[in-house]
């Protein structure tokens, strides 16, 4: 683990995967939440965990760094369930590229339990994990200039769900109705790091 810092109260921290950052995450938000940290923002990526609004930084830079990462904590109990249409243009491609039937490339979709690492994109964006690392899929060639709103989509080990249409380069196979953002619910944003997530099939699938 390295702490970097970031202007004057503000450290971005390395780790070596994706699962440390979680854990790290998640840690870092139960220490706040106990009053064992004072910090404004906690904002983690893929092998980041970014804290900002440090009354010390390098204290913490040094308690860190000094540390082990901790274990990932207990899942939470319930997970959101996204009913998804598996009729994307791209299931059959990611099907051949996994060497199976599109419906069977779906099944496997399905019966994944997936995981929000991080947010990111635009808002409501999130990249959830849970998928074998064989199933991970290149992002396509040349991006499409508009992904419609909605689309369920993967690219290296990230499924994602587009909550805006917006020019992308992910593989698309599915689609859902589920809003990932909306400005008169609280929170706004669906997904949170964190948060459990299933997809289940829905009729034309």
């Amino acid at each position: 683990m390295r702490a970097l810092p970031v202007g004057d109260s503000a450290l971005l921290v390395e780790v070596s995967s994706g699962h440390e950052a979680q854990a790290l995450h998640a840690d870092l938000l139960r220490r706040r939440a106990e009053g064992l940290l004072t910090v404004r923002e906690i904002v983690p990526a893929a092998r980041t965990v970014l804290l900002d609004g440090l009354d010390d930084p390098a204290r913490l830079a040094s308690e860190l760094t000094a540390s082990e990462v901790p274990p990932a904590p207990p899942r939470a109990r319930d997970a959101i369930e996204i009913p998804v249409r598996y009729d994307g243009p791209d299931l059959a491609e990611v099907a051949a590229h996994w060497g199976v039937p599109e419906q069977e490339a779906a099944r496997i979709h399905a019966d994944a339990e997936f995981t929000v690492a991080f947010c990111g994109f635009a808002p409501g964006f999130g990249y959830l994990t849970g998928l074998p690392r064989r199933y991970n899929v290149p992002r396509r060639a040349t991006p499409r200039t508009a992904v419609p709103a909605g689309s369920v989509a993967l690219a290296g080990p990230y499924t994602g769900v587009y909550p805006r249409s917006s020019p992308g380069g992910w593989q698309l196979i599915g689609r859902t109705d589920a809003v990932l953002w909306d400005h008169a619910r609280v929170p706004a944003a669906l997904l949170s790091p964190g948060t459990r997530v299933r997809f289940v099939p829905v009729d034309g699938s």
